[in-house]
């Protein structure tokens, strides 16, 4: 495998049974990569893949927050030497008058520590392959906490500060590590969302960009960059705005 690029890789997918997982199988096969091991839940949701895809895909029954599935994809994928880490839960509760005083460490549990967990399963398999890199799907939500997204940003903001230690801690085992900031995205988790949303396909391809081109953090659709500029002029603003604009939205959610 070229340590910048994905041709000739074996990559892993959590999350893979739609959008934006399902997305990043399909532009990785795309671009090369010989194999993916497409991780979700209920395995039986990866039907569609494996028809579009055939042997090239190996379905497995993951759920991030169980130290045996983790374990048992780990056993099963010891060729991979691409990690995205796409999958993750949005319960749209605010952290204090909330309805489910639990959602905030689910979200936790799998927006940052299934992150973790997969991270360390794979750091030594990636670093025995002769090196990799290691995708992690994040939000812009990351970059600022909004109502309703009490639990969500933090986890995400935790993910992001994670991603920045992989590439402290695993550079010199040639293990290159990059955070997608993801905005609108036509998805089923952003089916709240109002306006111009970004193909999933098009936050794959940036986040393959960002292998190939040794990328540690992409803002990969308008949204996201807007939020970034928005910030970046007067965070104080954005956050009155944003408060303004959910301050009592009825939102999806959902867990990839």
């Amino acid at each position: 495998m070229s340590r910048r690029g994905v041709e000739g890789a074996v990559a892993l997918v959590t999350g893979a049974n739609r959008g934006i997982g399902a997305a990043f199988v399909d532009a990785l096969l795309a671009a090369g990569v010989l194999r993916v091991h497409a991780g979700a839940r209920d395995p039986d949701t990866l039907a569609g893949l494996l028809e579009r895809h055939g042997g090239r895909v190996v379905a497995h029954r993951l759920d991030v927050t169980r130290t045996a599935d983790v374990a048992a994809v780990a056993a099963a994928a010891a060729d991979t030497t691409v990690l995205v880490n796409n999958a993750g839960v949005f319960r749209n509760q605010r952290l204090f008058d909330t309805s489910d005083p639990e959602a905030a460490r689910e979200e936790m549990e799998v927006n940052y520590f299934g992150v973790l967990a997969m991270c360390r399963a794979f750091s030594p398999i990636l670093a025995d392959n002769g090196g990799g890199a290691i995708v992690n799907v994040l939000s812009a939500a990351a970059l600022a906490n909004v109502p309703v997204m009490g639990g969500y940003s933090p986890s995400k903001a935790a993910a992001r500060s994670l991603t920045a230690a992989l590439r402290a801690e695993l550079g010199h085992l040639g293990i290159t590590a990059h955070a997608l900031i993801v905005g609108s995205v036509d998805t089923r988790m952003a089916a709240h969302v109002r306006g111009d949303k970004a193909d999933p396909a098009d936050i794959a391809r940036a986040g393959i960009a960002a292998i190939r081109h040794d990328l540690p953090e992409v803002d990969t659709d308008p949204m996201a960059v807007a939020v970034r500029a928005a910030i970046a002029r007067d965070p104080r603003e954005f956050e009155r705005q944003m408060t303004a604009m959910l301050s009592s939205p009825t939102l999806h959610t959902g867990r990839g």
